[in-house]
């Protein structure tokens, strides 16, 4: 069995490195010319860390990235709302790492690059269109991709397509050419990396404020940390005035922009334990982004095509899923693949158990996912509380927190279940 991917992101990659593991020839084909160490942090939960872990990543991560001891919640007046361990200190079996996105993609390419030879990753090389989807028995799947250097248009075929090259995907936009535009939240991000004096204990996440104005920062360096110094990861968030369109223009994301942009909104958040102001002014390049999703697709699959990742079900950067969920994605497709020797039913049957799932998990975003304890502690209390629980009952904090992990598929208890 040969498989092609479409994308050399995280989900993409992590399938080739599972494929090799189990004897699968896989071919990475990535738009992007040279691969660089762009972006800012992500969080990796401890069911997607599981994942790694099985492929022997455990101990590079562990040197790159901060294993997460805690996210705390917090209204806009630094009053915490909820409170909870994660990864190695909640008890689960694998950390959660929090790590800068291109530090992270350039270790699984560079560990695709070693085990599955330079010749099977290409770089430069943008999806164009699929000639056959492969539905007949024997025939292959056949699709073109363009040359970056030399715009030559080059023809490959394989026994299975993946489409994971993202949220705006070209695998994705050949079976849904139209009406796909990504869906506007109405709030925009601002995302960048401050060197600064370590939070609280210096492996925190937190997140402060409600749904329309909102600030998230997590440390994502352990070479810093060990020096008694922090690279904190932050994202500023903000509703913006209805736009023209319901999509801003794809060249206005990732655009640097000053902080006068919205650091107005977040003057007075300097607490005892944090000075955000000081955070944003300490940002070398400030990132804007605006705050979007798709709707769920009715299906991902295509006879020997499908897709994976954002290309499947790009969601709101909520609750720390996004990568997780390709990682995720391309655990369950190698498991369906190894089932049976008929790959269009594999890939149904991945699509059968991912794609409600995910659906599930955009949905649930967009009502704010665990975040939602932030916007019911300004509805319920927008001066402020002296006891949260008068607020908020424990019980329900404690709902909140646990119907996400379940829908999302790191509840302590399912992952036991994964590891018996």
């Amino acid at each position: 069995m040969k498989i092609a991917i479409a994308g050399g992101g995280i989900g993409g990659l992590t399938l080739a490195l599972l494929c090799h593991k189990h004897g699968i020839e896989a071919e990475v084909w990535e738009a992007s010319e040279t691969l660089r160490p762009l972006g800012v942090g992500i969080n990796l939960l401890p069911h997607a860390v599981r994942v790694l872990c099985e492929l022997g990543l455990r101990d590079a991560l562990a040197d790159m990235a901060i294993g997460t001891s805690s996210l705390s919640y917090f209204n806009k007046f630094g009053q915490r709302i909820w409170h909870e361990p994660r990864g190695l200190a909640a008890g689960y079996d694998w950390p959660q790492f929090s790590i800068h996105r291109g530090e992270f993609q350039m270790l699984l390419h560079r560990t695709a690059v070693e085990r599955l030879g330079a010749d099977r990753v290409h770089t430069g090389h943008a999806f164009e269109a699929v000639q056959d989807t492969g539905a007949r028995i024997g025939d292959p799947v056949r699709f073109t991709v363009r040359r970056r250097h030399d715009q030559a248009e080059v023809e490959a075929s394989t026994d299975v397509l993946v489409g994971a090259d993202g949220i705006h995907s070209a695998v994705r936009r050949h079976f849904y050419p139209s009406s796909d535009a990504p869906r506007f939240s109405r709030r925009m991000l601002w995302r960048a990396v401050t060197e600064a004096p370590p939070y609280l204990d210096g492996r925190s996440m937190f997140m402060a404020g409600y749904q329309d104005q909102k600030f998230v920062a997590y440390p994502i360096s352990e070479p810093l940390r060990r020096q008694g110094r922090s690279l904190i990861n932050w994202i500023a968030e903000l509703r913006v005035p209805d736009p023209v369109s319901d999509t801003p223009p794809r060249s206005d994301w990732n655009r640097q922009v000053d902080k006068s942009v919205f650091r107005d909104a977040f003057a007075g958040w300097q607490w005892d334990w944090i000075d955000i102001p000081a955070l944003i002014d300490g940002a070398a390049a400030i990132y804007e982004f605006p705050m979007v999703d798709k709707d769920p697709l009715p299906r991902w699959t295509f006879d020997r095509v499908t897709l994976l990742g954002d290309a499947a079900h790009p969601m709101y950067p909520i609750g720390s899923n996004g990568s997780a969920q390709a990682i995720l994605d391309a655990q369950t497709l190698l498991q369906s693949l190894l089932g049976t020797r008929d790959t269009a039913y594999a890939l149904r049957e991945y699509e059968a158990d991912r794609l409600p799932r995910t659906a599930g998990i955009v949905l649930r975003n967009r009502m704010n996912g665990p975040e939602q304890v932030m916007q019911l502690a300004e509805e319920r209390a927008p001066q402020g509380f002296a006891d949260i629980e008068q607020v908020i009952p424990r019980a329900e904090l404690e709902a909140i927190a646990l119907r996400y992990k379940q829908l999302a598929g790191f509840d302590p208890q399912s992952l036991q279940v994964v590891q018996r």
